[in-house]
């Protein structure tokens, strides 16, 4: 917040009134009928199954057949008040997004910023049902009352879970505490970190456990040489975010990155392009040291959160640059936050070269083996995206962070798994929420494509298919419902809101700037 008023922005428009013509709900007595279901615990998809959902709980999951052969009504639960026919779909847990941001100030320097509809529309379109924002970019009391807000089901949104940024200047144990202990008060559900002296920090995670604040680290260079992952594990972090701090506890011959003479943290193309050095500084796979970090990471029950999607342009910018979402669905001040800027946060890309993708696609291999090595060792993995940055746009990204789990050697089960019941547990909310189970919160997707067999039937800009009977592209998938609490949200219209909102923006600054948009 206080970025905002020192660069002289306004805040970005809140989010509006939950709408009927978007949702409906919550019912005395929902039932999705005949679906496919997928419950998030990594157990196979089984169906047809009937779910009976009685206010805002799950209150029944019946199986009441077999594929291919009719139902026999007399198997299915007595009707409900409302209904949605969903033989041949998919049901999943609804998505959490363990690494997300609502807004930052800096987005406000390439225009207007983004109304919080256009975020959470997406998010709720694309399924994200709970989102842990982490650094409160916009502010403290601001993101904590659209939490509220969405808590009280008044605005369309996901589920927020604020986790506000540690100031790295604190100077004193003391201060730390006191600040760790306002933020408690304020409603905040966890704090950020990034770095700070040690024995600040350490009081400061001490005070957090006190206060039943959760943690997440981004280990930035500036400090990480005092703090890596290890450090702060032992302290009690919940969660490790992206990978910085993970390589330097693993570093065997050294005890800083091999940094270029003319190396500045400051200028973020050295900053990210070294970064795509760090991990051939490690220790390799299977050795010693590998398998002592991990085994002592396992042992403090510690969480990863990779967001693999937000570094995805540094192996392959032109990718990134294109997808297909950025035409309609990209609002135009995010779109020019994007490109190379020596001033904005992410905007890094100023003479990207083939050098740099190759390091960094090195870099994904062992960063990868890792994580999935973890997994495979009983480590929880959850899925982030850190949408908003580096070409990633809100929902999609979320959708391809899903895509590089399964790069990474997770099944697609075990992807499900990381995206929802991890993702609940790390939030602390797993009795309520992350898997698709009698007595928990009714947060549910609903899609008609196998989203096992093809994580891109999840994208809001669907899965491209060729028909093989009418010999013609069709898009298909595309979330159908999103079940929040209770109340069904029609994915596809706010998905259309969306695209309205970019074309408005669009056609309000060709008529500020004198064009004629026919």
């Amino acid at each position: 917040m206080a970025n905002i008023r020192r660069l002289g922005l306004d805040f970005p428009r809140e989010a509006a009134p939950r709408s009927s013509a978007e949702s409906r709900g919550p019912y005395k007595r929902l039932i999705i009928r005949g679906a496919t279901l997928i419950d998030g615990t990594g157990a196979p998809p089984a169906g047809p199954a009937d779910i009976v959902i009685e206010g805002n709980r799950i209150a029944e999951v019946r199986l009441v057949g077999n594929p291919g052969a009719p139902i026999d009504d007399r198997l299915r639960p007595v009707p409900g008040d409302h209904e949605i026919d969903a033989h041949g779909s998919y049901v999943l847990p609804g998505f959490v997004d363990a690494h997300a941001h609502i807004g930052n100030a800096l987005w406000g320097l390439t225009g207007e910023m983004p109304p919080m509809d256009y975020i959470f529309k997406l998010w709720m379109g694309h399924g994200i049902t709970s989102s842990r924002e982490v650094s409160c970019g916009l502010g403290a009391d601001y993101t904590i009352r659209h939490a509220r807000k969405s808590a009280a089901n008044e605005i369309t949104a996901p589920r927020l879970y604020p986790y506000c940024a540690f100031p790295t200047s604190m100077k004193t144990a003391d201060d730390a505490r006191k600040w760790v202990r306002g933020l408690k008060k304020r409603g905040a559900d966890g704090i950020k970190f990034f770095g700070g002296k040690p024995v600040v920090l350490e009081a400061a995670f001490d005070e957090a456990k006190a206060q039943g604040l959760r943690t997440a680290f981004h280990h930035a260079q500036l400090s990480v040489t005092r703090v890596n992952v290890l450090t702060s594990a032992r302290w009690g972090l919940n969660s490790m975010e992206h990978w910085y701090g993970l390589p330097e506890a693993l570093f065997e011959d050294r005890q800083v990155q091999d940094y270029p003479d003319d190396y500045n943290y400051q200028n973020e193309q050295d900053r990210f392009g070294e970064a795509g050095r760090l991990w051939r500084q490690a220790a390799q796979p299977g050795s010693e040291k590998w398998n002592a970090v991990m085994d002592e990471l396992l042992a403090l029950d510690f969480t990863i959160d990779p967001t693999f999607t937000i570094y995805e342009a540094n192996r392959d910018v032109m990718r990134a640059r294109r997808a297909d979402w950025h035409d309609d669905y990209t609002y135009p001040s995010m779109w020019r936050f994007f490109q190379p800027n020596r001033i904005l946060h992410g905007s890094y890309h100023f003479n990207w070269t083939t050098r740099h993708e190759i390091d960094w696609k090195y870099n994904y291999r062992r960063w990868m083996e890792f994580v999935n090595d973890y997994k495979n060792r009983g480590g929880r993995v959850t899925a982030g995206s850190d949408s908003g940055f580096i070409f990633k746009l809100f929902g999609f990204g979320y959708i391809r962070e899903l895509e590089l789990l399964q790069e990474a050697g997770f099944h697609p089960l075990e992807v499900i798994k990381s995206a929802t019941l991890n993702g609940a547990e790390l939030i602390g909310r797993d009795r309520d929420l992350g898997s698709v189970e009698p007595g928990k919160i009714a947060d549910l997707v609903i899609v008609d494509e196998n989203p096992i067999a093809n994580f891109k039937v999840l994208y809001g800009t669907g899965h491209m298919y060729l028909n093989p009977e009418t010999n013609t592209v069709e898009r298909i998938g595309g979330v159908r419902y999103t079940v929040k609490d209770g109340i069904v949200y029609d994915a596809v219209k706010l998905r259309d809101d969306v695209r309205k909102m970019v074309r408005d923006s669009r056609a309000a600054e060709a008529e500020a700037a004198g064009q004629n948009t026919d």
